[in-house]
């Protein structure tokens, strides 16, 4: 079966974007590095189901040096926390909770665990790519975002 895209967004609107690319341009200009932000996108696409993005985000997460086990074994990482580092840790909790807003909130165990991983710039920076990807991936799903073509091996 395949589903195709509803809208095009950047065909119908190309401003659309700008406001989002922006926010991209400011998360990615911190000190979190490409693989903390590939490894917390990859997750939250997990959680909402974004085909899209976990295509994406894993791609940008491997070639951050991301290794390819992080990524298969993430949606367990509770299980499996000596793969992952403190840091690491907190982000995906953290990601989580916020992803999944409405269950309960951000409790204050993962806030005080992203406080002990982070500095406040840098929590910002990680909220604000939280709140980013999110959006992207309800953009995405919304509109049945189609997959590029497979990239050749």
């Amino acid at each position: 079966m395949t589903i195709a895209q509803r809208l095009d967004i950047r065909k119908v609107d190309p401003e659309a974007y700008k406001p989002m690319m922006a926010l991209e341009k400011y998360v990615h200009s911190g000190s979190l590095g490409e693989a903390l932000i590939g490894l917390m996108k990859f997750r939250a696409s997990q959680i909402n189901g974004c085909a899209y993005c976990l295509d994406m985000h894993g791609q940008e997460a491997r070639a951050a040096g991301v290794d390819q086990r992080k990524l298969d074994v993430v949606s367990g990482w509770h299980e499996a926390p000596a793969l992952y580092s403190a840091r690491e840790q907190a982000a995906l909790a953290l990601t989580e909770e916020v992803t999944r807003i409405g269950e309960q909130g951000v409790t204050d165990a993962t806030w005080q665990r992203v406080q002990s991983a982070f500095s406040e710039q840098e929590t910002v920076q990680l909220l604000m790519g939280i709140c980013a990807i999110n959006a992207w991936n309800r953009l995405a799903i919304t509109v049945h975002l189609e997959l590029p073509p497979a990239a050749k091996a």
